[in-house]
């Protein structure tokens, strides 16, 4: 007959289900909104200049900004809170909470 002792498990860290439209960085993310909205209200504004050509630059914004807009400002979000917030599970129940500072960014004395 099998043992019924219980074994301990062991929790991997994981990343936060659902898609990241984080960049590296806040100035990089902020490049690729300025580029994408950029070319929204370009395409729209030279519409009297050039004719509604000028429309076919609007679906380049949706690869600057990784889908939407609303996914750009998902993004923004999430880049900003990286580093910032870690998620810890204990007892299947998971928390956020600010992360402990990274060695080698600590402010010495």
């Amino acid at each position: 007959m099998p043992s019924l002792t219980a074994r301990p498990i062991t929790l991997k860290p994981v990343r936060a289900p659902g898609p990241d439209y984080a960049s590296t960085s806040v100035p990089r993310h902020l490049a690729r909104g300025a580029v994408g909205f950029g070319l929204i209200a370009g395409s729209i504004a030279l519409i009297p200049v050039a004719g509604p050509v000028t429309l076919l630059a609007a679906p380049l914004a949706l690869i600057a900004f990784r889908g939407c807009p609303t996914c750009w400002a998902v993004g923004l979000a999430q880049t900003i809170s990286r580093g910032r917030l870690e998620r810890q599970c204990a007892d299947g129940v998971c928390t956020l909470t600010k992360a402990h500072p990274h060695p080698a960014r600590t402010p010495r004395a």
